[in-house]
């Protein structure tokens, strides 16, 4: 390579990078959001590197303070508070990520469809209607309580009650889309439907999406938590934040960390979805932008 080359390419990597400073000094929320949630991701999926095993159960060490060998002291049946808190990290990401993903992409499809056919959006949005009318947690214990709890069944129950919310959001960004020039220019060129839909309606939804999902992903951390606190959420023999608080609030005296510890971690993950959430409105407003 040229020396007028390697030059280019420097200057070329110094631009991106002072971009990406500069993005991330005027979006810090998206910053801080993604650090916390991605540090939170890293810690659930490293957690068999450094964690015991968060099942096993030692009756001689219940209730045992914080040590060197229990970082965040044992629970009732002595089993490591520390290691269960870890892999809960697994679980309750795992439900909340899976089901915005879920409602995302269920909503997606509802949403752009009611947009653009007038006879289906009569028929889709009665029934979002309808389960929007329904608590979200009195809905997802109804589905749980036909099929029995599981990791799945509490991704299904709770996606559907959140669907509802996306869909009539990309429904009315769709609705506000289609009578644009630029889609209706295309449709008068010749374009099929579904290369409109593709083109020209599909990447107006995206920033709108990605925001709600953040807000979804939050809500469904959350729901699973009162599940498990309840009983009716993952099984008491898989770590879950939800389940572990509710299993120590006996214990609170005596031992703290063990609700503390899950509880904490719980609060971090929804504030750090929140914040994620909040930059990505604040990134794709074209008024923030102009304030910036």
């Amino acid at each position: 390579m040229t020396l007028p080359a390697i030059l280019e390419s420097k200057s070329t990597e110094r631009l991106r990078l002072s971009g990406l400073v500069r993005l991330a000094r005027r979006h810090r929320l998206v910053l801080i959001g993604g650090g916390l949630l991605a540090l939170l991701i890293g810690v659930a999926l490293a957690a068999p590197l450094y964690a015991g095993d968060p099942g096993n159960m030692d009756p001689f060490k219940r209730l045992q303070p914080l040590s060197a060998t229990m970082w965040f002291g044992s629970d009732n049946l002595g089993r490591d508070v520390f290691a269960r808190t870890t892999f809960g990290a697994r679980i309750s990401l795992l439900v909340g990520l899976l089901s915005a993903a879920c409602a995302a992409m269920v909503g997606l499809l509802i949403g752009i469809l009611a947009g653009y056919n007038r006879t289906f959006d009569s028929i889709a949005m009665r029934v979002m209607d309808g389960l929007m009318s329904i608590p979200t947690i009195l809905l997802a214990i109804a589905l749980i309580s036909l099929t029995g709890p599981g990791v799945g069944i509490v991704i299904v129950a709770i996606a559907i009650p959140e669907t509802p919310a996306v869909t009539r959001l990309v429904r009315s960004v769709v609705l506000s889309v289609r009578e644009r020039p630029y889609v209706e220019a295309a449709l008068c060129g010749g374009a099929r439907l579904p290369k409109v839909l593709w083109r020209h309606i599909l990447p107006s939804t995206i920033p709108a999406l990605m925001v709600q999902s953040a807000t979804v992903c939050a809500s469904a951390i959350m729901t699973e938590a009162a599940l498990s606190f309840l009983g009716v959420g993952v099984p008491p023999e898989i770590p879950s934040w939800g389940n572990m608080i509710a299993s120590s609030r006996l214990y609170l005296a005596i031992a703290p960390l063990t609700i503390f510890a899950p509880g904490i971690c719980l609060a971090v993950a929804v504030l750090a979805v929140n914040m994620l959430g909040d930059g990505l409105r604040d990134m794709f407003d074209p008024r923030a932008k102009r304030r910036c």
